[in-house]
């Protein structure tokens, strides 16, 4: 009978260290607590940045008032060009194009051959635009807006044709409606590539001066294609 009650009481003491071991262990783990992950957020910025190549290709068109039957010549550019846009929304954006270029206008028709003379231009232009983001990596766009272009380190030609020489030339500021289409293709999240067409309804006033003194105005028609590509930058 002793050894009976030396085993229950046996067990009855390891029944008790047990639940104080289990009870310990769970408010050990009710007092830890339990961290789940949280997904990684990638911030969406709105800027974006291209520098391209642009071709600028005037129409040749215009003519002086005071000689019918003249039209005016306007020389084609390649020069380099930034722009920098802001998305309001993932399909709306704005875009503002900055970059310079030079021009040589010569005579045409009755002034064929005619220097009338060279002009730098600044043409900035902002479009807004609708881009198009179903399409994966390829995301083209459609967009309009307004350019003022100023003219400066403007010269005459002053070299003689058929006994005419233009001694004095200058081109007027000028605003112009614009068109444009184009199209990035992304190649990551940052970096992609771009092709940019811009058409511009663009035709300043001109005035100029000859060798003789006889004040002579005119219209020169510019009324360019802007043709771009290069590389684009997204923040």
């Amino acid at each position: 009978m002793k050894t009976i009650w030396t085993t229950m009481s046996l067990l009855l003491a390891a029944t008790a260290i047990t639940g104080i071991s289990t009870t310990g262990h769970a408010a050990d783990l009710a007092a830890k607590p339990v961290y789940k992950a949280v997904p990684a957020v990638d911030l969406w910025n709105p800027w974006m940045i291209r520098v391209r190549a642009l071709a600028v290709v005037p129409e040749d068109g215009g003519s002086v008032h005071q000689v019918p039957g003249s039209s005016l010549k306007t020389s084609d550019q390649v020069v380099p060009e930034i722009d920098i846009s802001y998305f309001f929304t993932p399909n709306l954006a704005a875009e503002l194009i900055l970059g310079v270029t030079k021009h040589h206008v010569t005579g045409d028709g009755a002034l064929a051959g005619l220097d009338v003379g060279k002009a730098w231009l600044l043409p900035p232009t902002l479009t807004f635009q609708y881009h198009f983001t179903q399409f994966g990596a390829f995301k083209p766009y459609i967009g309009a807006g307004v350019n003022y272009t100023w003219f400066f380190s403007q010269s005459a030609g002053n070299t003689a044709n058929a006994g005419v020489t233009v001694t004095n030339s200058s081109l007027k500021d000028t605003a112009a409606p614009v068109l444009q289409f184009g199209f990035d293709y992304m190649i990551d999240k940052h970096w992609g590539w771009n092709v940019d067409v811009k058409k511009m309804w663009m035709r300043p006033d001109w005035e100029g001066t000859l060798a003789n003194g006889t004040a002579i105005t005119g219209q020169v028609k510019l009324d360019p294609w802007l043709i771009g590509t290069g590389i684009t930058y997204k923040f």
